[in-house]
């Protein structure tokens, strides 16, 4: 059982969780839209408001001699190409339960869904979770901001794992794969989101925890200038880490960004153990780039190139450390995070590693944070809370996400227009799919706010559709202005880490909050520093 879970925890870890579940929608109507784009012509279907265009390649298959390299263009088509259904996920494994890989190298497709009718709306491009090791654009159905709102969405696929953050000598580095494909999307938007009714002076991406990493390296690489004029970073901010055995005793420290080296150095070892070792790189890489893709679909080495790499063309700089230094693009910002992101993932771990009363909280807060566990103890006393995992959830929820959401905005706020927010409806539905842990709710986990922003099968009381529609209106509002805020709303102010704006159902459920102070930063800033790197 301990090996299941540990498994089930290094795919949300390594993973950094799950992408949106939803179920796919048919067409509703007979009425099939043709838009011309750069490489041809698409047939799409109408819905009751809105228009979609699903499956349409935003570059050539990265299969063969084109594996590990930058997207090249997919060639024209002649005719008119089906664009009513998603094309091919990207390779993965499932993010939850057994099973062994599904999808397609060839899967650099895009969904697009707009209003049926009017001017040029806002573009928002929706970067997906799943940790760089699952998910997929199609999982996310954003006719709620595209129907209401009035802006056209488009929803991206980009390489995962092994295939898209795998390194090596003979490739130069660490080409970051994973990066290079959304800059491809973002390319197409600019270059045919005017056929959509989209406006491509106007674009504003946005994703949630492998998505707000990725909208968080858009905002730091030199090669995404000029792709996107806003950003709204989910759940996945440039400083997000994890205290080592946070979860699991044998887990290390979480960090989302490392050295190329260590990317590169990982890539000649798989090579070996793959079989492909040579004398020299050139012939590794061609023996590498000849296997199946069932030989490079595994757990492991899917987990292994789960990380994305600095110190190279794309990202020259740790992404953290550009922001704090003030290297980057120069764009209104949205950022924040849910109160209590780290429960689901603790709740998976409790059956084997479990913190039953306050001498094994005691315990496990010396194993992540080492000689500073009295002080984090003594701001999260086990008696405060209703169970000791509780407490410790809060601890890692403020350390891992909310911390440092807050020292990026600080930081993003020197210089441009900077709104913060957690997401705080304790009572919002479980969409992961995973079990729920008696005595353990999850409250207003990691992921839970895309059901405001997404239509999913999961239904909503009547103050909680109240705040999806109001979440919607900022958040297009924000796309298209720059600025959230509208008539009939709660002001939300630029903020500070002392003034975020809370989310939550109700008349008074949407106000600003101290959220430094309420989830202890000042001790987290003190232990970690600028750099926020939990001790080891």
């Amino acid at each position: 059982m301990r090996a299941a879970v540990r498994r089930a925890v290094r795919a949300l870890l390594a993973g950094l969780l799950l992408s949106a579940a939803g179920p796919a929608f048919g067409a509703r109507a007979a009425d099939r839209p043709v838009v011309e784009t750069d490489r041809g012509a698409v047939r799409g279907r109408a819905h009751p408001g809105y228009r979609t265009f699903e499956g349409i390649p935003y570059a050539a298959p990265p299969v063969g001699a084109l594996r590990w390299r930058p997207p090249v263009p997919v060639p024209r088509w002649r005719g008119v190409r089906d664009a009513g259904a998603p094309g091919a996920r990207c390779v993965q494994f499932p993010a939850i339960g057994p099973g062994g890989p599904s999808g397609s190298e060839d899967c650099l497709f895009l969904n697009v869904t707009g209003p049926a009718a009017g001017v040029r709306r806002p573009v928002m491009v929706w970067f997906h979770g799943g940790g760089f090791v699952n998910g997929a654009g199609d999982l996310y159905r954003p006719q709620r901001l595209a129907a209401a709102g009035g802006a056209v969405v488009v929803t991206v696929n980009y390489r995962l794992g092994v295939f898209g953050l795998f390194g090596h000598p003979a490739l130069g580095g660490a080409p970051d794969s994973t990066l290079s494909d959304q800059q491809a999307a973002l390319r197409w938007v600019r270059a045919n989101a005017a056929t959509f009714g989209g406006d491509p002076g106007n674009v504003t991406v946005f994703g949630e925890s492998a998505g707000g990493l990725s909208v968080c390296m858009h905002l730091t690489s030199p090669a995404s200038a000029g792709l996107f004029h806003r950003a709204i970073v989910q759940s996945g901010s440039c400083s997000t880490t994890m205290p080592p055995r946070a979860l699991l005793p044998e887990l290390g420290a979480y960090e989302p960004f490392v050295p190329e080296r260590r990317t590169v150095a990982d890539g000649a070892a798989a090579a070996a153990r793959l079989g492909c070792g040579r004398p020299e790189p050139a012939a590794e890489l061609e023996c590498l780039r000849g296997l199946d893709t069932g030989k490079l679909a595994t757990p492991e080495l899917m987990q292994r190139f789960s990380l994305v790499s600095y110190g190279n063309a794309l990202l020259p700089v740790e992404p953290r450390r550009a922001l704090r230094e003030g290297r980057f693009h120069r764009v209104p910002v949205i950022q924040g995070a849910d109160r209590d992101e780290m429960r689901i993932f603790l709740g998976q771990t409790l059956a084997v590693y479990p913190v039953a009363d306050e001498q094994a909280y005691r315990a496990r807060l010396y194993t992540s944070f080492g000689e500073s566990a009295p002080i984090v103890e003594a701001a999260y006393p086990a008696s405060a809370y209703p169970t000791p995992a509780l407490a410790l959830a809060t601890a890692l929820t403020d350390v891992s996400f909310v911390c440092p959401t807050l020292r990026d905005g600080l930081a993003l706020g020197r210089h441009v227009p900077t709104y913060l927010y957690r997401f705080d409806d304790r009572d919002a539905p479980n969409y992961t799919g995973l079990p729920e842990v008696p005595g353990f709710p999850y409250g207003a986990s990691h992921g839970f706010e895309l059901t405001y922003l997404f239509d999913t099968p999961f239904a909503l009381s009547g103050p909680q559709r109240a705040l999806a529609d109001r979440m919607a209106g900022y958040w297009v509002r924000f796309a298209r202005t720059g600025d959230p805020n509208g008539p009939g709303v709660p002001r939300w102010k630029a903020s500070s880490p002392a003034s975020v704006q809370s989310l939550a159902p109700g008349p008074a459920g949407i106000h600003p909050v101290d959220a430094s102070a309420e989830h202890h930063c000042a001790l987290w800033e003190s232990r970690g520093g600028a750099d926020g790197k939990a001790d080891s």
